[in-house]
């Protein structure tokens, strides 16, 4: 497989699709070419069709999904320009010898609601004003079944019913859940080791100029495998991190299901991979020299900016809740934030204060991490619940929503100046994007049919 050829003829993107046009490209991918089928997966919550393009006929499956979050459109690119190019490209299909099941959107109405932010130009006010993000318990990635300790989730979102039938089905030998992260480096999670595609995985980066993420993991109980390299997690790791660091039970912490790669284990011996990509960065994200601040006091110190925040919002959300629209999505988002806060950061602050793990000076990108990024991140918070102030407004004027609104307003504004002013913000062009997300795929693909 000529890997560069496939990525050098990625095109110049200035804009991200939505759903309408995602669909009506696979429609006409599927009119167009006889080894090309369009399949009904099944059904969002909304009751909008989930669409799945068949290619090839290879003897290995591959199940690749975008919009596993639905303010991550970027694999949505990924698989528009990956669909096209399979249909096209006899020689790409015959040698990678798999079928490949493509599904561009798994979370239509979610995805919907971002739109806003998906033409024009990139900005992180822009992203923060137009954003949304499910609580766990509503997101497709995260509410597949499982039964683990005290944890018993069995209500999997209707988009979550259509992957589990596709993995139950196809039993794939990869699946790529296309992710992206915000402000931050390049990394990947991987289901099982492959040390051989570890320095591969690195080279697609730099190839294009952007940085691995050299920041603190996501989350504080993954296990890493190499530079920006971790491996892939369900929902039990999270369940024993929050047992270890609380005194509640962890199935009142976690409230939701496993994740996609936790239900494909239970089915079958795929390799799960998932390459999460920035918007844009800061050249710190990748500065592993070290700095003049203790790793603990920086993650302290991005920890109890998060409780600044929750305990300057929670009174103002109360306000507007009381108006809200409460069938709305970003309303069972801001209700989740509320009432589960205090909880979720409990264990997080017990772990930063006594893990072994932050003992010693941060790394220029971990203090990064915890000192700026922490801000942007605050940045989408303000955003959703600036949304839901607008809906409640929508249906009648109530001055103390608008007093609300207004702080909550000026807080976001505030936040974006001050990120603006700790940080060299670079766009990244989705060009790029889609190269290091589509490299990384085909790469494993290859590596996998040594299997």
């Amino acid at each position: 497989m000529d890997l560069k050829a496939v990525l050098d003829d990625v095109p110049d993107y200035e804009g991200f699709l939505t759903v309408d046009e995602l669909n009506e490209s696979s429609r006409e991918l599927a009119e167009e070419f006889d080894h090309v089928r369009l399949l009904r997966a099944g059904v969002s919550t909304e009751g909008e069709a989930i669409h799945a393009l068949r290619i090839g006929e290879g003897s290995r499956n591959a199940l690749l999904f975008g919009f596993p979050h639905p303010n991550e459109p970027i694999g949505a690119m990924t698989l528009e320009y990956l669909s096209r190019r399979l249909a096209e490209d006899d020689d790409l299909r015959g040698e990678l010898d798999y079928t490949w099941h493509i599904v561009k959107c798994i979370d239509p109405g979610g995805a919907r609601l971002n739109e806003g932010w998906f033409k024009g130009e990139f900005s992180p006010l822009r992203y923060a004003l137009n954003y949304y993000r499910p609580p766990g318990k509503n997101q497709v990635e995260w509410t597949f079944p499982v039964d683990y300790k005290t944890l018993h989730f069995h209500t999997p979102l209707p988009e979550t019913r259509a992957l589990m039938a596709l993995i139950d089905e196809h039993k794939p030998d990869l699946m790529y859940s296309l992710h992206n992260a915000g402000f931050c480096g390049v990394y990947w999670y991987l289901g099982d080791d492959a040390p051989s595609t570890y320095p591969r995985l690195h080279s697609i980066v730099w190839d294009q100029a952007l940085p691995l993420h050299m920041g603190e993991p996501e989350t504080p109980y993954i296990e890493k495998l190499d530079d920006a390299i971790f491996r892939m997690f369900g929902v039990e790791e999270s369940y024993d991190f929050n047992e270890r660091h609380s005194d509640v039970d962890p199935a009142t912490i976690i409230q939701n299901g496993t994740s996609s790669h936790g239900y494909l284990r239970s089915v079958c011996d795929g390799f799960t991979l998932v390459c999460e990509m920035p918007y844009y960065y800061d050249r710190r994200v990748t500065d592993d020299s070290p700095s003049d601040v203790d790793r603990r006091k920086a993650v302290l110190d991005g920890i109890e900016r998060g409780e600044e925040l929750y305990h300057y919002l929670e009174p103002r959300l109360r306000k507007i809740a009381a108006r809200a629209n409460k069938a709305s999505r970003l309303y069972a988002t801001v209700s989740d934030y509320i009432e589960n806060f205090e909880r979720r950061n409990a264990p997080r602050r017990r772990h930063a204060e006594t893990t072994e793990e932050y003992e010693g000076k941060a790394t220029v990108a971990q203090e990064f991490d915890s000192r700026v990024s922490t801000r942007f991140y605050s940045m989408l918070r303000l955003g959703m619940i600036l949304r839901v102030a607008d809906e409640a407004l929508a249906s009648g004027a109530d001055r103390e929503v608008e007093l609300a609104r207004e702080e909550v307003h000026s807080r976001l504004l505030e936040t974006n100046d001050a990120v603006a002013g700790e940080a060299e913000i670079e766009v990244i062009p989705i060009k790029k994007l889609i190269r290091t997300q589509l490299g990384s795929g085909l790469m494993l693909a290859e590596h996998l049919m040594s299997r």
